[in-house]
């Protein structure tokens, strides 16, 4: 997600930085440079305009030129205008209300079936009682997709066969009612482009069922199309706030740097992939410091207090400190790090992590991990708890098991020693098998 774009600004940044002292002119190059960047990130042409006047005012000035630091102002001026462009701070849903309903807009293939149940998983470990109310009667298995999210969930699915939608979305908020459900999700139908007959079906739906919130789902990877989209809408139904969808593609980040600014609405989640639990919430703030290349350190501490499970991380710390540290254990970690996602991913949201590209190794990847997982699968319970077991012929049945070759299972097996000396290293430093203070969580 905005790799290109991110490389291209931090290394005109960087050039920045490297200098004791900056002209009027070093500036003027450097924005530059970021208008083109910003510009072949398919950032709206009024944005570029207005962001870059932004941090023309700021950065050109006595303050900045004058400064000791002159480089790590200009940054700062960078990350404080993209911010602002973006809406400052996060907007969250407003559901006081009960049901509370929200309406989810958008063109066929946006993502926004899928997206709806995704809020409903966001919801759910948020502590609410969602419903998903399918109302799109006109794409066919529509109907059937969300009913398959929604077992998977666990979440109700209300769907019936009539051929109004807004019946089906009034008949599902009378449902939640009865039912003691605090949220309705709408999902609605898309068309392949705007047109009059979808608008007046979601004006029907939205008279019907009176939303407190109404999401149009956009595909990321449109670039400035999909702020065309965004203003056509919300002239028509009114929005209240915007989903990037498929933020994990080919991304070059004109949706997210244009939509706030041209339309007014701000983003409330990015969509980063396909499983349930891939919607976060949007921070301007963190966006742009993903942009400048300092990372989003805090999304992923949040990632991890939601997805990981403290039970484990216990007994993992227990195991460490007694020296048991077994292939098991090893096997639960990997497990749990594909809950926070793709490698890259999280890679992102770690400071400099634009400057790691091309230069990581090539085994460390999301296929590696998943012939990891399947190699430590193919082994018995009692391999491993105690690998010292494992020979030759052991290793060729792993190899044929996972799908691999011996080399690959040899692989793992070195990696795990290194991981259980590291570990049994870290945990006697303080003496008496005691870890720091940082792995235990403060503890």
């Amino acid at each position: 997600m905005l790799d290109a774009l991110t490389q291209r600004i931090t290394a005109v940044l960087d050039r920045l930085k490297g200098r004791g002292s900056l002209t009027e002119s070093d500036v003027k190059e450097a924005l530059r440079e970021i208008r083109i960047a910003l510009l072949e990130a398919d950032v709206h042409y009024g944005v570029v305009k207005d962001l870059i006047a932004a941090i023309r005012e700021r950065a050109v000035g006595s303050e900045v030129l004058e400064s000791l630091t002159p480089g790590q102002q200009v940054v700062k001026i960078v990350r404080d205008a993209l911010t602002e462009s973006m809406g400052e701070q996060r907007s969250a849903l407003t559901l006081e209300r009960k049901p509370s309903i929200i309406l989810m807009a958008g063109l066929q293939g946006s993502g926004k079936t899928t997206t709806a149940a995704k809020l409903a998983s966001a919801l759910v470990r948020d502590g609410k009682k969602p419903v998903l109310a399918a109302c799109d009667v006109h794409r066919p298995a529509a109907i059937d997709q969300l009913e398959a999210l929604g077992r998977t969930l666990d979440v109700p699915v209300i769907a019936r066969q009539d051929p109004a939608p807004d019946k089906n979305a009034a008949a599902a908020v009378s449902w939640a009612a009865d039912n003691g459900k605090d949220v309705v999700i709408v999902d609605t139908a898309g068309r392949l482009q705007i047109d009059e007959e979808m608008m007046t079906e979601l004006e029907d739906i939205r008279r019907a069922v009176e939303p407190d919130e109404v999401l149009l789902v956009v595909d990321a990877m449109t670039g400035q199309e999909a702020v065309d989209v965004a203003s056509a809408f919300d002239e028509s139904i009114g929005l209240t706030g915007i989903v990037l969808a498929k933020m994990d593609g080919d991304a070059r980040g004109g949706a997210a740097l244009s939509i706030r600014h041209v339309t007014g609405k701000p983003i409330v989640y990015l969509g980063t992939g396909e499983k349930a639990d891939r919607l976060e919430a949007f921070h301007p703030g963190r966006m742009a410091e993903r942009i400048l290349g300092m990372g989003d350190v805090l999304s992923l501490i949040e990632d991890a207090e939601s997805k990981l499970d403290q039970e484990k991380a216990e007994q993992l710390v227990e195991h460490i400190r007694k020296d048991k540290f077994t292939l098991d254990d090893f096997l639960d970690q990997l497990l749990e790090m594909e809950k926070l996602g793709p490698l890259g991913g999280i890679l992102e949201k770690l400071p400099g992590a634009g400057r790691l590209k091309g230069k990581l190794p090539d085994e460390v990847d999301d296929g590696d991990m998943r012939r990891t997982v399947a190699i430590l699968r193919s082994m018995t319970l009692e391999e491993r708890r105690n690998p010292s077991i494992i020979g030759g012929s052991r290793k060729k049945r792993i190899a044929r098991g996972s799908g691999t070759k011996v080399r690959d299972v040899n692989r793992v097996l070195s990696r795990f020693e290194d991981a259980r000396r590291a570990l049994k290293h870290l945990s006697g430093r303080k003496g008496k098998g005691r870890l720091p203070k940082e792995l235990l969580g403060g503890a």
